[in-house]
C-alpha cells in the first residue's frame, strides 16, 4: 500500500523497531507541520493508507473528498480532529484502538513530572542557577497534601497511585464511569464539584476531549482553587473554557500551573501568555512522545494497516463502512 505519515517532527518513526512492520509497503513521511489543506491534497494525493500522530492535524471533509484514493487513516487516539461521516460516506475505514491494551505511562509520568517541577519551582530554580544566583524562594512539599484527580480513567488511575506514594490524599471528580472505577479501587470519590476545586492543593485532568467534554471546566471551577495550589493538564486543552486557565492564574487562583498542551499546537510563539507566566511550567506535548511509549503504539497502528492490507481490517470505529469500504 501507498502509505504517508504526517507531522513526525523529528523524524522519529523510522528509528524505532516496529517501523519493520510497514516492509514491503511504499512509505513517505513528512516531519513539517503544514495546515494549508491545498498543500496536503497535493501530497496525499495518491495515498492509500494515511497515519496520524495524535490530532497534529485535522482531517475534515472537504479535504477527504479531495483524496479520491485514500481507504483507511489509522491512529491509536480519539479522533475529534477526523470528520468520521464523511469517511464512513466515502467508504474510508477508520482504525484505532484507543489505548485499550494499556494506559500511556509515559504521560502519567510527565504529569507526575510537571507536578514535582512546579511544587519546587525547579525550572526558576534551574535558571537561577545558570544565571550566577543561588536559591530564589521556598517550594512546597506534596507530603499530607490533597491530590485531586479529574477523570478517573487509565492515567489517571497511575497517577493516583504516584500520589499516594508519595503521601497524599487523593479525592476523584468526574463521571459516573470515574467514579465507579475510583470507589472499586477504594479511591475517595468527591460528590461536590465546587468542593473538589475548593479542597485539592493539585488537581490533574485526565479526560478524553470528546464534543460533550470540550470546555467543562470553567473559569468558575479554577478560581475556586486555592491561591497556593497547583493546576496540571497533559490531557488537552480544549477541556478548559477558552481564556480561562491564563485569567485565573492572573487573578492568582490556582497559584501555579504546569501544562503540555494547548489551543493551537505546535505552539511557537515564544511571547503566548502561558510562556510569559514565570508561575507556568509549559512542555511541548510531549506526554507520549519517549520511544518506549512510540513503539507500543506505532506496533498496534501498523498492525492495523497490514491487517487492512490483508483483509481483515481490526479495530474499526466507523463499522458501517466495511459493507461499501473503498
Amino acid at each position: 500500500m501507498k502509505i504517508s505519515v504526517l507531522d513526525d517532527y523529528g523524524d522519529t518513526l523510522r528509528t524505532l523497531k516496529c517501523f519493520d512492520l510497514l516492509t514491503g509497503h511504499d512509505v513517505t513521511v513528512w516531519n513539517d507541520r503544514v495546515d494549508s489543506e491545498d498543500v496536503l491534497a497535493e501530497r496525499l494525493h495518491d495515498s492509500e493508507a494515511l497515519v496520524l500522530i495524535r490530532e497534529r492535524t485535522e482531517i475534515r471533509s472537504s479535504l477527504l473528498r479531495k483524496l479520491d484514493r485514500l481507504r483507511l487513516i489509522s491512529l491509536r487516539s480519539v479522533y475529534p480532529h477526523i470528520d468520521i461521516d464523511t469517511c464512513t460516506e466515502l467508504g474510508i475505514v477508520v482504525s484505532s484502538d484507543l489505548h485499550s491494551g494499556s494506559p500511556s505511562y509515559a504521560t502519567a509520568e510527565l504529569t507526575w513530572a510537571l507536578t514535582l517541577a512546579a511544587m519546587r519551582d525547579l525550572p526558576n530554580q534551574v535558571a537561577s542557577l545558570h544565571a550566577g544566583n543561588w536559591q530564589t524562594h521556598v517550594g512546597q512539599s506534596l507530603v499530607l497534601k490533597t491530590l485531586g484527580i479529574y477523570g478517573y480513567g487509565r492515567i489517571g488511575k497511575v497517577v493516583a497511585g504516584y500520589g499516594q506514594a508519595f503521601g497524599m490524599r487523593v479525592i476523584v471528580y468526574g463521571g459516573r464511569t470515574s467514579r465507579e472505577r475510583a470507589t472499586a479501587d477504594g479511591v475517595e470519590v468527591a460528590t461536590d464539584r465546587a468542593l473538589f476545586f475548593e479542597t485539592a492543593d493539585v488537581i490533574t485532568v485526565h479526560v478524553r476531549l470528546v464534543d460533550a467534554t470540550r470546555h467543562t471546566i470553567t473559569a468558575s471551577d479554577l478560581a475556586q482553587m486555592k491561591p497556593t495550589s497547583l493546576f496540571v493538564n497533559t490531557s488537552r486543552a480544549s477541556l478548559i473554557a477558552p481564556g480561562a486557565l491564563v485569567d485565573c492564574l492572573r487573578a492568582g487562583r490556582p497559584g501555579i500551573a504546569a501544562v503540555d498542551v494547548y489551543e493551537h499546537e505546535p505552539l511557537t510563539n515564544p511571547e503566548d501568555p502561558l510562556l510569559m507566566m514565570p508561575n507556568v511550567v509549559c512542555t511541548p506535548h510531549i506526554g507520549y512522545v519517549t520511544r518506549d511509549e512510540w513503539e507500543v503504539q506505532f506496533t498496534d497502528i501498523f498492525q492495523q494497516i497490514n491487517a487492512f492490507a490483508a483483509g481483515t481490517p481490526v479495530n474499526v470505529v466507523n463499522p458501517t463502512v466495511l459493507y461499501h469500504r473503498r
